[in-house]
């Protein structure tokens, strides 16, 4: 993971010499020629200490980064002292031009559009013929992912204080710990589906030139396999995370979005969150250890990628968001406005009874109307039965969906508290962030909304809302939001309940949020 090299001279003409330097290696520029010596350093994560090693990650470096820039990389020279002795070993590279890297590119506010779309067709194809097989995939697996989370976690304990903010890491290891834990089924599918192969590993601005005849890709990971295993879209999310911290999130989506249409489609937003995150963390540490090398300015810039980080987690949170009120109060125009902005599933009662077949739902002994379709309070889909198993499959879907990373919003009545209990149960079990909001509204607005209803889902009728008031069960754990006025500014209360979560990340209680003075 030699990074980016932050180069000491200007080397913008071939005849110039040059010198760059990164944690792990030294780059001298001479002509049209660029030689790389290993530091004899002990990083922990890799260890040059000897002249063997040195020798083994250069010839592993010129092999593994020959898959994408067979142009560049030349050979692998010895250096020898007056007696003839082995010394030290340098790879030999192609020079490329400077003014052509891509982070000055972006920097210098050039439009690199095409650059970028070529990339991203470069590195599907490049994933698309990557090495496969079982333990390249075990690589992609929940707990290979957490163990690398926790890996960089410990190489930055040593700084948290001095360069990192406590509370950023202690929040980062929470999200992370929450996020992996609930999503194995997603990470186990991708792995199966062959998704996880030998990639670049370190896909950074600095190390892509944007040539005329096509990009290329420098500096792999060549010194740990196994840090080179990853999801495609992490390999991707890589640069995507690099640009962003260069200030162009504008480039970053529209670099993974022409990923995604070279490869068939992006993943959940939530997977794409965290790999952007783990990325940007990987590069924090990287910075720590710049810091300890005598660079002053890498403690800034270890600060601003554990805050890009830590923005990422907490945008990629799964989260289950219950959406509750009795019929008429506005509850499912605010469930649909919270998912437009969550990016969330949302899923209804209402359409799930729609969906029921009535042969395979039978009634309680004695219940006469409970096959005769919507005719109130207890009878037809309102009957005691067929509520249960709506909410059941209501939470059955909301399982598979929140499983495989989906933010998912449930609009529901939830007058029953026994329900609620089991959402909350299915929060737990899938570590998604719970909020609970009830919708209210006066009950003469809610009933006038109620007979002006055309077209809607909802079978309740004034009746129904009457009856449901008077067994409604109390729900002090959820956020009130109050639905009176336009719809507009109850979905603006609404999210901002699921906006701030508790620290906790369970269900939080507060009073009546009121829509903002118009």
């Amino acid at each position: 993971m030699d990074g980016a090299l932050e180069e000491e001279g200007t080397a913008d003409e071939f005849a110039t010499a040059a010198l760059a330097e990164s944690h792990s290696a030294v780059v001298v520029f001479v002509g049209d020629r660029a030689y790389k010596v290993k530091k004899p350093v002990d990083l922990g994560f890799l260890d040059f200490t000897t002249v063997r090693a040195r020798e083994d990650a250069c010839r592993r470096e010129l092999d593994l980064n020959r898959r994408l820039a067979p142009d560049v990389y030349l050979g692998v020279r010895h250096v020898v002292d007056d007696a003839g002795e082995t010394r030290d070993w340098v790879l030999v590279m192609r020079r490329m031009p400077s003014a052509r890297r891509l982070s000055t590119l972006v920097e210098a506010g050039v439009d690199v559009r095409h650059d970028l779309r070529e990339l991203a067709r470069m590195l599907a194809a490049f994933h698309a013929r990557g090495r496969r097989g079982a333990k390249v995939a075990a690589a992609g697996r929940p707990a290979a992912l957490l163990h690398r989370w926790r890996d960089n976690l410990a190489g930055t304990e040593p700084f948290v204080g001095e360069v990192l903010d406590p509370g950023t890491v202690a929040e980062i290891d929470r999200l992370v710990e929450r996020y992996v834990a609930g999503r194995s089924a997603l990470l186990d599918a991708r792995a199966r589906s062959g998704l996880v192969v030998d990639g670049h590993g370190d896909l950074l601005a600095d190390d892509v030139f944007c040539l005329p005849d096509g990009p290329r890709v420098l500096d792999c990971l060549e010194f740990d396999d196994a840090l080179r295993y990853v999801d495609g879209v992490d390999d991707a999310a890589f640069l995507a995370m690099d640009l962003e911290r260069l200030g162009s999130p504008g480039l970053a989506e529209s670099f993974l979005r022409w990923y995604g249409d070279f490869t068939g489609g992006l993943p959940v937003a939530s997977l794409v969150h965290h790999y952007v995150a783990y990325r940007a963390f990987v590069r924090a540490k990287v910075a720590c250890l710049r810091y300890r090398q005598g660079m002053t300015p890498a403690r800034a810039t270890a600060r601003q990628l554990a805050a890009l980080t830590l923005d990422h987690l907490r945008a990629g949170e799964v989260r289950l968001v219950m959406v509750g009120g009795l019929p008429g109060t506005g509850k499912s125009t605010v469930a649909g406005a919270l998912a437009n902005r969550l990016g969330a599933v949302v899923l209804r009662t209402d359409q799930i009874r729609r969906e029921q077949r009535t042969p395979r739902l039978p009634a309680p002994r004695g219940d006469t109307d409970a096959l005769r379709g919507p005719s109130g309070y207890g009878r037809g889909r309102y009957t005691p039965a067929r509520v249960h198993a709506a909410y059941r499959e209501l939470l059955t879907r909301a399982r598979r969906l929140l499983a495989r990373g989906d933010s998912v919003v449930l609009d529901a009545t939830w007058n029953d508290a026994a329900q609620r209990d089991a959402a909350r149960r299915l929060a737990r079990d899938t570590s998604s962030t719970l909020t609970e909001v009830r919708c209210v509204a006066p009950v003469e607005v809610a009933e006038q909304r109620i007979r002006e209803r055309v077209g809607d889902l909802s079978e309740a009728t004034v009746e129904v809302a009457r009856r449901m008031a008077r067994t409604y069960a109390p729900w002090p754990e959820a956020v009130e939001v109050d639905c009176a006025g336009r719809p507009e500014d109850a979905s603006e209360a609404a999210w901002a309940t699921v906006h701030e979560p508790s620290e906790s990340g369970l269900s939080v209680g507060s009073p009546t949020v009121s829509p903002p003075a118009t």
